[in-house]
C-alpha cells in the first residue's frame, strides 16, 4: 500500500466481515454495549486496515480475529465471474474490488478465489483493451457503455491508460504518414 495513494486509503476504509475469536474487554461501545466487553465469536465488520492488523495478532497462541470473505467474494459472485466475467458489475459490489480482494487474499488461504479472480481479470482486461481501442473511447451507449460503468477503479485506470496509448499511437501514425 502506498502512503499517498488515495485508492489505497479508500480501499483500507472498506468494511470487512470478521469475527472476534476471543473476548475483548472494555470495547463493548463498538457493539452498542457501552462499558461492556465484546464477547468471543462475535461477528463484527471492521475497516480493512484494522482487520488486517488484528487478524495477524495472537494472544496465548489463539488468533484474536478471523477474517471472513466479504459479500463481494462469496460463491454467488465467484460463480458469476466463472460463467461470464464481463457481465459482472464489479463497481456495484465494491468500487475498489480488485484492490480490496488482493489485500484480503494476502491474509486468507483461498487459492480457488485467487484463481477465479485472476482469470476474471484477464478476461475483463481483454475486453477493456477492446473498448479502449474504439475510436470514440468505448463511451458509446449500449452494451459497451454498460460494461464500462461496471468497471472498478483499477480497471478504469487501466482503460484510461489503454485509451490514451491507443490515441497516442494513432496520432503518431498520422504524423509518420504525413512525413512521407
Amino acid at each position: 500500500m502506498s502512503y499517498y495513494s488515495i485508492s489505497a486509503i479508500l480501499t483500507s476504509a472498506q468494511k470487512v466481515p470478521s469475527t472476534f475469536d476471543l473476548p475483548i474487554p472494555n470495547l463493548g461501545f463498538l457493539d452498542d454495549n457501552p462499558g461492556g466487553d465484546i464477547a468471543a465469536n462475535t461477528p463484527f465488520p471492521l475497516p480493512l486496515y484494522l482487520a488486517e492488523l488484528l487478524a495477524v495478532q495472537q494472544l496465548d497462541n489463539k488468533p484474536l480475529l478471523t477474517l471472513d470473505l466479504p459479500a463481494s467474494l462469496q460463491p454467488r459472485v465467484l460463480n458469476a465471474l466463472k460463467a461470464d466475467a464481463k457481465s459482472v458489475d464489479l463497481r456495484g459490489l465494491e468500487v475498489y474490488f480488485f484492490e480490496g480482494a488482493s489485500r484480503i487474499l494476502e491474509l486468507l488461504e483461498e487459492e480457488e478465489v485467487g484463481d477465479v479472480l485472476s482469470e476474471a481479470f484477464k478476461k475483463r482486461a481483454a475486453e477493456i483493451a477492446d473498448h479502449a481501442r474504439n475510436a470514440r473511447g468505448g463511451t458509446s451507449s449500449g452494451e459497451g457503455g454498460e460494461f464500462l460503468r461496471g468497471l472498478d477503479e483499477w480497471e478504469r485506470g487501466l482503460f484510461r491508460a489503454a485509451h490514451d496509448s491507443s490515441k497516442a499511437v494513432r496520432l503518431w501514425m498520422g504524423e509518420v504518414k504525413g512525413t512521407k
